[in-house]
């Protein structure tokens, strides 16, 4: 073991390149199992260390800063959301919290569409029907969706995993509606071709959607963003989608609407009490239900940990860190400077 050596508490085992990135600077401590670590076992093994490196199945909190102590100079988290790290006590701290945006985009605008397509078209439902044993002939009014092509998409939250999700409706030919809290987006951010349209309000969005999918990050203002009134608002036989953050939709008031019939279904890849599901929700047959994939495939969790990683090994070697969610506890001489996180949104 090198005693010279900056320490890091990896909390949970990454995929490579992360851990080779790691140990080439740091002495690693945990890392060894692919699951969450206890509460009690992260407040013993982070004493004294220099960095962390968490997953969103970690809270990093005042609590957790405090026992490390005063060594602790970045907490980098494998994720673009880092409502699991209380980035205010981190800053008051002087520690440096990073993210890993941008290189989820794709991953997660993919499985949204997914989510989608496989609620739209019941696939969840004719998949379970013929391994049941249920498909004796072909119908004409068996297990009918509805059409994706030609519908109108509303996108509640316009960042990067947005954005994409509305790329990919062009080759639907769908009118996208979205809200933006930065305001519309320019005409150079529209692809060509695209219909494209900022609506003034959520309640707008809501009501002329035939499918809504969230993108917006888990804050005050978002928590319980979708509610009652909201779904209210919805077309009758709308869908709902989230990748987002499982607590912007208010999880007992859409199994009530479900149950009711006013939307035709929901994706969900989130949830308000994840792992936990709200009473009653594994038991629609028009949900589709993931559980938290959104980032899920080799490609982007490999170039998520090396991000993490590559984040954690700048901010102690003082050099420019990819991406800073707290920029102002930076030097102002130029030295550990990198972007800002941006928006917060998307999965994983």
């Amino acid at each position: 073991m090198d005693t010279n050596k900056p320490r890091l508490l990896l909390t949970r085992r990454i995929p490579q390149p992360g851990p080779e990135l790691l140990h080439e600077v740091f002495e690693v401590v945990g890392g060894e199992a692919d699951e969450a670590l206890e509460r009690a076992a992260l407040l013993e093994r982070v004493v004294g260390v220099d960095a962390i490196l968490c997953l969103l199945s970690e809270t990093i909190d005042a609590q957790v800063m405090d026992a490390a102590g005063p060594c602790l100079r970045v907490i980098s988290n494998m994720a673009v959301g880092y409502d699991n790290i209380d980035v205010p006590a981190a800053t008051a701290r002087g520690i440096i919290v990073t993210n890993t945006p941008d290189v989820l985009t794709d991953a997660t605008a993919d499985l949204a569409w997914a989510l989608i397509l496989a609620v739209a078209r019941r696939v969840l439902e004719g998949d379970r029907f013929v391994r049941e044993g249920h498909f004796r002939a072909w119908s004409p009014f068996m297990l009918l969706g509805r059409l994706v092509a030609g519908a109108t998409l509303g996108i509640v939250g316009m960042g990067r995993i947005g954005q994409a999700v509305a790329r990919r409706a062009l080759g639907w030919n769908m009118k996208v509606l979205y809200v933006r809290q930065r305001g519309p987006l320019s005409s150079q951010e529209i692809p060509p071709g695209a219909d494209w349209e900022c609506c003034a309000t959520l309640e707008e969005l809501l009501a002329r959607s035939d499918i809504v999918s969230l993108h917006v990050p888990l804050t005050d203002k978002t928590r319980h963003l979708i509610g009652e009134r909201e779904l209210a608002l919805m077309k009758p036989g709308a869908f709902l989608i989230n990748t987002a953050r499982g607590p912007v939709i208010d999880e007992a008031a859409l199994v009530r609407a479900l149950q009711e019939g006013r939307l035709g279904g929901a994706g969900l890849d989130v949830y308000e009490r994840e792992p936990e599901l709200t009473e009653g929700l594994d038991e629609l047959l028009n949900v589709v239900l993931l559980p938290h994939l959104g980032s899920a495939t080799v490609e982007t969790r490999s170039r998520m940990a090396e991000l993490a990683a590559r984040n954690a090994v700048a901010a102690i070697r003082g050099e420019r860190i990819p991406h800073v969610v707290n920029p102002e506890v930076l030097p102002r001489s130029g030295g550990g400077g990198g972007k800002p996180a941006g928006t917060r949104e998307g999965n994983g």
